[in-house]
């Protein structure tokens, strides 16, 4: 389910719809309010606040810095698990892409990422990706919206993987910064069109 900026979030709606106690919910929804995604007026209830283009910029700027990072460190560290990991989900990815599953390939290019993270064997970069996944997940969908981004997107996994493969860490690096800044130019299309609804 997609919640539009501004709209009220009610807590019995919420416990109907995902069919768990209020408990969670009110766990869920403070965790929210932390991480800036809503915002909770007394006496009114919470809201969605959603994401300002500057947002979605800056947030976009970050993991080019960070998977960049990441990817470089992962590659001087890799054994042969992760990079077993690594090759397994973009096998899926590959078979999913063919098959136009768009919903599982969203969910296979989050994991595609967060599997670069874990390849690092760094606990901080475990905790940046917790920090993030939140942004990256909601945003992600909107840049696979069609067929023809799905195949460029699986030919940007598929030279990253390569180049992990080769051990090529300004190769990865170079193709994970241009991979984001295409997912941010579709993203950004995305929101522009939104916001002129």
């Amino acid at each position: 389910e997609e919640y539009d900026k501004g709209q009220k979030l009610n807590e019995l709606a919420l416990v109907r719809e995902l069919n768990i106690s209020r408990t969670p919910i009110r766990e869920a929804l403070k965790q929210l309010e932390l991480e800036g995604l809503v915002e909770s007026i007394p006496n009114k209830g919470v809201f969605v606040k959603g994401f300002s283009p500057r947002d979605i910029d800056d947030m976009f700027e970050i993991r080019k810095e960070l998977e960049s990072l990441a990817i470089g460190m992962a590659i001087e560290r890799m054994d042969d698990i992760h990079l077993a990991k690594i090759k397994e989900v973009f096998e899926l990815m590959e078979f999913y892409t063919n098959k136009h599953d768009k919903d599982k390939v969203n969910d296979l290019n989050i994991l595609y990422h967060e599997t670069i993270y874990r390849a690092t064997q760094s606990t901080d970069f475990e905790q940046l990706l917790k920090d993030i996944h939140y942004y990256v997940s909601v945003t992600s969908r909107h840049s696979l919206t069609n067929l023809k981004r799905l195949d460029s997107a699986l030919e940007e996994h598929r030279k990253i993987y390569e180049e992990i493969m080769d051990g090529d860490i300004d190769g990865a690096k170079h193709s994970i910064r241009e991979h984001i800044t295409k997912t941010q130019m579709l993203v950004r299309k995305y929101y522009a069109s939104k916001n002129q609804e």
